[in-house]
């Protein structure tokens, strides 16, 4: 199949493309830069799908930092929901045949306790990011109610491994450990230990992708989750526990948010019925290779 990789240059960009290329597919990894584009310049997405020409499309290409979407809400939105608008049209201009279009647990929000949020859970986006991927989720619906373009959308939860930026809370929290193992400190520091969060490996969530374009069903929406939570504290105490040196936890004032959801785990059900999907890597596998990953960055 031959696709196309928007984002292609992020974290989960070169998983997506590694894993897409050992399926046999015929890859174009585009991102910003040389040889690729800007989603938020029309022409310039309209010219590279009309010359590459792909049968299927994964849009990662985001503003993804959350944190950062309070800080400039605009740039957020313009990425996100310009963005998804150019890549949708680009893409039914070009006869590509489906899309998945990625968005984000963020759109839900506030669930009001509930223990695992399914696809059906009103969504009340908290933050400016979760506010963007909300629009762009339902600019993919419209793309296929209106105008017949098959989207596929996800909602991904947590995900991480080796390679993600460090301004999330995994890589931060290994890197933070690597470094007191480097500098022989007593003490990591960590913002609010009391969000609940579902994590996933990205290589699990890769794979994930692929199913959905090759089984998901046009205009629906699936969570991309393990389905089992875990606390921020629970995460740095089982990362400081693999520490090479005994290590004290500090909350420290300034890590923590404007505003958080309290908990946020999702029902895989619907994503491993329609594709046969599960995971495949445990939590402690993969904390252990982005700490190993940390401590390679931090030596």
């Amino acid at each position: 199949m031959r696709t196309l990789v928007t984002g292609a240059g992020g974290f989960v960009g070169p998983y997506l493309v590694g894993h897409l290329r050992e399926s046999g597919d015929d890859v174009v990894a585009a991102s910003e830069g040389p040889g690729g584009f800007d989603i938020t310049d029309r022409d310039a997405t309209h010219a590279a799908f009309a010359a590459h020409r792909p049968e299927a499309v994964y849009h990662l290409a985001a503003f993804s930092d959350t944190g950062a979407s309070w800080t400039d809400p605009t740039a957020c939105l313009r990425v996100n929901v310009e963005g998804t608008a150019n890549v949708l049209d680009a893409a039914r201009a070009c006869g590509a045949h489906r899309v998945l279009v990625v968005g984000s647990s963020e759109e839900y929000g506030l669930v009001n306790g509930a223990d695992r949020v399914r696809e059906d859970t009103p969504l009340r986006p908290v933050t400016p990011y979760g506010s963007s991927k909300v629009a762009a989720s339902f600019l993919a619906l419209q793309a296929w109610l209106g105008r017949g373009l098959e989207t596929v959308r996800v909602r991904a939860f947590s995900h991480t491994g080796p390679g993600q930026s460090n301004r999330f809370v995994v890589p931060a929290l290994a890197l933070r450990i690597a470094r007191a193992e480097r500098d022989a400190a007593e003490a990591v520091t960590i913002g609010a230990r009391d969000p609940v969060r579902d994590f996933s490996d990205v290589r699990d969530v890769v794979r994930a992708y692929r199913l959905l374009i090759e089984h998901g069903e046009a205009g629906e929406v699936y969570n991309v989750c393990r389905g089992t939570g875990v606390s921020i504290g629970e995460l740095v105490d089982r990362l400081a526990a693999k520490s090479r040196r005994p290590l004290r936890v500090e909350v420290d004032p300034a890590l923590l948010r404007p505003a958080d959801v309290p908990r946020l785990v999702g029902d895989p059900s619907k994503l491993m019925q329609a594709t046969g999907w599960v995971p495949e890597r445990t939590l402690d596998e993969t904390l252990d290779d982005v700490l190993e990953y940390a401590r390679a960055q931090g030596s």
